[in-house]
């Protein structure tokens, strides 16, 4: 068990993955005789990213690893100490080594259920010093990305969880990217993320793998997320793999044999080229002849993939080359039994060539009689966003795959969640932070979290309420507080959810962390239950948080008289 702790170490984030004003808070609570006062934080945040009426909470089994792992080590505290003044007690240091989270206790979102302004996606409980020092790594791990590779990731997944990667990273920001991406997409489309080439470092680009599955994307390129994460992989060829291609080459062995190994092997660039003359004569393309180091790339990968043919079809040109060379190899294929399993576009007009190619797919596929040509998969790429792909998911787009690289990973309309982490009880007494801008307020007291629902199922809003309140039942009137709102209104929920789980309790998993599959289920069946209106991307509807009364009430008296 100690070697397993060591493995999960050396994955997690490290302590001193922090700002320096959170070791010098520790100390003045140490010195204040205060650092065992129990104390209660919650995370949070304030607006929903992207413009947007929603969020997918993410991170939890990074945050759960960190607090599983948290513990100084001697040269943690010597660089304290030469940062730290150099008449701080020794016994500070040697409190601090003695640090770990036992007697820490976490509630939180599950990963992958929706989440509002406000409602926390974390509630983190246990003695000030230790809850104080959680903070920034805790943001860190929920809002922003770090992975060290340098430090080998572990195949070990303990209390029954799944990770294995020394990495964390900006989840619930990406996983609502991906879950608007999807929102945008439908459905029906494919949707891969491609984005690893120009993710924010290797931490961003395996993060953004993951948590982009976890949206609602389909599959990725990334083969170390494939790997570690259990991320379905996808890919098949870049341009430059046509290009080296000159139509001289000679295969070393261009025999192939049917699919059903059934009759004898048959050399398929041959075949390819007695189809090349029938598919030209059709498309009407004369004695311009479609490129042959293209065809020539097109059959080194039908030779190696035959029952996984794709063809990238605009190295050239794809209307004089790439489609009938595709086409010539594909039917080669099809006559041997096999099916090619798509073409891809990465320029020009996608959603007008889409369209023209599956057109021709259909026109050939009626000429030469192989029902299957029609209706193969177009895939197209190209640094496509949030505008261009609600094009190519138009109605008749004919586009069944699309692959998103930069606007995945990067998030560029939002670069940050803006989670914070605030004070919200110590020594059982409610703080509350009043400042001269009512949206940075926070919420005083250790709170639980409602969902009230209709009965249908549709969210009709979220309640916050102290803890000790007893949870609202269903079927009966309960009256509450809007946020922003100047008079209280009554609600009748059908039914009635919880929110926070407990996770971590006294340092100990109170139960098994779900699967990567198993939030993402989750997350689309979360996503489902959203009204249209607060689905829609472009100023959507708000949903409602609202606090129950007694909570509003506390807000109301410390905001009158000051903290209690």
């Amino acid at each position: 068990m100690a070697a397993e702790q060591e493995a999960e170490g050396r994955a997690a984030a490290r302590p001193l993955l922090s700002d320096l004003y959170q070791v010098t808070m520790a100390l003045g609570y140490w010195r204040a005789g205060r650092a065992r006062d129990p104390a209660d934080f919650e995370l949070f945040f304030r607006r929903c990213p992207f413009g947007g009426a929603f969020a997918l909470a993410a991170g939890l089994r990074d945050c759960v690893r960190f607090l599983r792992t948290f513990r100084l080590r001697d040269g943690d505290v010597q660089f304290l100490a030469s940062v730290l003044p150099p008449d701080t007690e020794p016994a500070f240091f040697e409190h601090l080594l003695a640090l770990d989270c036992s007697e820490v206790t976490l509630r939180a979102l599950p990963e992958g259920s929706l989440a509002f302004p406000g409602v926390p996606l974390l509630q983190v409980s246990g003695p000030l010093l230790v809850v104080q020092l959680l903070e920034t790594p805790l943001l860190c791990l929920v809002s922003y990305a770090r992975w060290d590779p340098g430090l080998p990731g572990e195949d070990w997944a303990p209390w029954g969880g799944a990770w294995t990667s020394g990495e964390w990273g900006p989840s619930g920001l990406i996983a609502t990217n991906a879950a608007r991406l999807r929102l945008i997409a439908g459905p029906e489309k494919r949707l891969l993320e491609f984005g690893l080439r120009r993710a924010q470092g290797p931490d961003g680009g395996l993060t953004a793998s993951t948590y982009s599955y976890l949206g609602g994307f389909d599959a990725s390129s990334n083969m170390l997320a494939g790997q570690l994460r259990g991320v379905p992989v996808a890919g098949t060829m870049a341009h430059s793999f046509i290009t080296s291609f000159s139509g001289t080459e000679v295969p070393p062995d261009p025999m192939l044999a049917p699919a059903a190994d059934q009759g004898p092997r048959v050399d398929l660039a041959a075949c390819v080229e007695a189809w090349l003359e029938r598919v030209c004569a059709h498309l009407g393309l004369g004695a311009q002849e479609p490129h042959r180091g293209e065809r020539a790339a097109f059959v080194a990968y039908a030779l190696a993939f035959p029952r996984a043919f794709n063809g990238l079809l605009d190295t050239y040109s794809v209307q004089r080359s790439g489609l009938p060379n595709f086409l010539a190899v594909a039917l080669a294929l099809g006559q041997l039994g096999y099916r090619a399993v798509g073409v891809r576009l990465d320029s020009g007009d996608l959603l007008q060539q889409a369209q023209e190619i599956r057109r021709l797919f259909r026109t050939i596929s009626a000429q030469f009689q192989v029902p299957w040509l029609e209706s193969v998969p177009i895939a197209v790429s190209n640094d496509i966003d949030e505008e261009e792909l609600a094009r190519l998911a138009q109605e008749g787009s004919e586009v069944n795959v699309i692959g998103i690289g930069t606007s995945v990973v990067t998030c560029p309309r939002q670069p940050s969640l803006g989670c914070v982490y605030k004070l919200v009880s110590v020594g059982g007494q409610p703080r509350m932070k009043l400042t001269e801008d009512p949206e940075k307020q926070t919420l005083p007291g250790s709170k639980a979290a409602f969902r009230l629902l209709g009965p249908d199922g549709s969210l009709l809003l979220d309640v916050l309420q102290l803890a000790e309140e007893p949870p609202p039942q269903a079927g009966q009137e309960l009256r509450v507080w809007p946020r922003g709102a100047q008079e209280s209104c009554t609600v009748r929920p059908a039914h009635v959810e919880p929110l926070l789980r407990l996770w971590v309790q006294q340092g100990q998993l109170c139960e098994p962390l779900p699967s990567l599959a198993e939030s993402r289920a989750f997350a689309q069946l979360s996503l489902s239950r959203l009204s249209p209106a607060h689905r829609r991307l472009e100023q959507p509807a708000l949903y409602q948080v609202a606090l129950s009364e007694k909570l509003q009430a506390l807000v109301d008296r410390l905001s009158a008289r000051g903290p209690l």
